[in-house]
């Protein structure tokens, strides 16, 4: 394997499994908001979730994921299975005290491919729109926390960011620049120790189909207002361009401005995330390796290393291609 690993960021201790899903402890919902236009063909909400007084109280860090486990049983009789959900909220809670989580549920809803029969049907995500269904005062069984992988380094300031999301990929990030640039709510405990927000150049690429899908969207243009080091790239793709044609995927993007985001890529101090559909990991593999910017962020397979990254094949990439230390990836 080829591989240049430079500026490796020191992650922090992650707790992981507190509570098994086969054990879950009972939690609250604090608030559904829903955060798609009113014209989306998505139905997103924000859903916020008091888990004080159980082992995951402020044990649970941005860019970790939680377990929720959907009451009633499945079309064989059995509990449900634990479904598990990105945390959105940064590491001490959407109330600065570690007690409040939140995550960025999207309900599933589908149409079933006609059988033999012809017949066709609605299908409706079970733990999604069981989820979405909470109201405030509602208890829900939870679990995890789960992940230690995707995370913050302890050093804020020794790197630079580049986030990648995609849909409801947006979560992790959502507490993630929360904790970089927003800070923890006044006069809660976290407030008191915090030392202001990160002075690292920060770029969110946040990809989605029309306009009405972004999420979080407003915050994060205040954010962009307010903080010079962050810039937000909303990438749309199926909306008319002014010119002939469709907009980028976020991936397309990257490629289409790599003058702009190369200086960053270049940098030991740069890290990567990505969250959201395994074809944009896939599309901005190819571009940066293209671009001769990989080696700090790929560990390259000799099969394929001396070939052109256009000629790849989606295989190649998914086999012979590794991410390094300064490249996160929760895909799917």
């Amino acid at each position: 394997m080829s591989a240049s690993v430079t500026a490796e960021p020191h992650l922090p201790e992650a707790s992981m499994h507190l509570v098994m899903p086969n054990d879950p402890v009972t939690a609250t919902v604090v608030s559904s908001e829903r955060c798609t236009r009113s014209r989306s063909a998505s139905f997103v909400r924000h859903i916020a979730i008091d888990v004080g007084g159980t082992p995951l109280e402020g044990r649970f860090l941005a860019g970790q994921s939680f377990g929720v486990v959907p009451t009633g049983t499945d079309a064989h009789g059995k509990p449900h299975k634990v479904r598990l959900y990105s945390i959105a909220s940064p590491s001490y809670g959407e109330d600065g005290h570690g007690r409040v989580l939140s995550t960025t549920c999207k309900r599933l809803i589908d149409e079933r491919t006609p059988g033999a029969d012809g017949r066709s049907g609605l299908f409706l995500g079970v733990c999604s729109n069981y989820l979405c269904d909470l109201a405030p005062g509602d208890r829900v069984m939870v679990s995890g926390p789960a992940g230690k992988r995707f995370l913050l380094p302890v050093d804020r300031d020794a790197h630079d960011y580049l986030f990648l999301a995609t849909g409801t990929g947006i979560a992790p990030f959502r507490g993630m620049i929360h904790e970089l640039l927003a800070g923890p709510p006044e006069g809660s405990r976290a407030r008191e120790s915090w030392t202001g927000p990160c002075r690292s150049r920060i770029h969110l690429v946040m990809g989605t189909p029309y306009s009405t899908d972004l999420l979080y969207d407003g915050w994060l243009r205040e954010l962009q207002a307010h903080h010079p080091n962050f810039t937000y790239h909303p990438v749309i793709s199926r909306e008319a361009l002014p010119k002939p044609g469709w907009g980028p995927h976020a991936h397309h993007y990257v490629a289409g401005r790599m003058d702009e985001f190369a200086p960053m890529l270049r940098s030991d101090r740069t890290l990567m995330y990505m969250c959201g559909l395994a074809g944009m990991q896939i599309g901005l593999f190819r571009s940066i390796a293209a671009a001769g910017l990989a080696g700090g962020f790929l560990s390259i397979h000799e099969e394929i290393s001396a070939m052109d990254p256009s000629q790849w094949t989606d295989e190649q990439i998914k086999r012979r291609i590794r991410p390094t230390h300064r490249c996160m990836l929760e895909v799917y």
